[in-house]
Formats: C-alpha cells, sequence, structure tokens
C-alpha cells in the first residue's frame, strides 16, 4: 500500500495563501466579479457589487479604482485606470456601484469591446 503524505513545506506555502486571501478586519470587498453591461456600440455600465458588514451599522463611504481593457474594430487597444465612488447607508450590510463609460476612438465611428476589468483597490472612509 502506498503512503500518501504532504510535505510540511507544502503544507506551509498552502497556509500562507490561504492567509492572503483573507480580507483584513474593516475591509469593504466585491460580492463578485464585475458585471460589464454593453449598451450601445460603444457606451458600457459597469456595475460592482460591494461586500460592507464591516461598516454596520453606521454605514460608509469610498471608491473602487478599476482598470478597464478595452479594444475598438479598428484594432486599437487602450487600458485606462477609472474611479466609481459608493456609499453604504446605516444598518446595509452590501451596496452596489455603476460606473458609465463611453469608450471610443472617434465619435461612435467603431464598436468596441471590453477585454477585462480588474479592480485595483478599493478604500473605506467612516
Amino acid at each position: 500500500m502506498k503512503s500518501r503524505w504532504i510535505p510540511l513545506w507544502v503544507v506551509m506555502i498552502m497556509a500562507s495563501t490561504a492567509a492572503l486571501a483573507v480580507p483584513p478586519d474593516g475591509a469593504v470587498v466585491l460580492t463578485g466579479d464585475p458585471l460589464v453591461m454593453r449598451l450601445n456600440k460603444d457606451e458600457f455600465r459597469i456595475a460592482f457589487g460591494i461586500e460592507a458588514q464591516a461598516c454596520m451599522p453606521r454605514g460608509c463611504n469610498g471608491s473602487v479604482h478599476y482598470r478597464i481593457d478595452w479594444k475598438a474594430s479598428d484594432g486599437t487597444a487602450r487600458s485606462e485606470l477609472k474611479q466609481v465612488s459608493y456609499v453604504v447607508s446605516p444598518n446595509a450590510a452590501r451596496t452596489i456601484a455603476v460606473d458609465r463609460q463611453y469608450l471610443d476612438t472617434a465619435e461612435a465611428a467603431q464598436t468596441v469591446d471590453v477585454v477585462r476589468v480588474s479592480v485595483e483597490a478599493i478604500t473605506r472612509r467612516d
């Protein structure tokens, strides 16, 4: 019978990685990936679900700083840093923040696709 064991260094790496995934006390985090909604060929809404248990019962506010990578039908690719504010009402555990974006290179002459949205940072003020 073959013995199954995990080397101690593997367990230590797994434990340290798990510790990094836990948000610090009082942190505001996303409930999931950002939602990108196309309204027309160059207009988008980007929604962020925000878990804010740490803000209860007084509420808080802050900003989501994110990067949006997009590409126009002519092959032009861009990456931009954006920011959207959020407000968590008193006694609420969650909120959403929605940003409006027009992404184009020449007065709506191109169809644009959002390639990726990634969150750079989330700030919180009480």
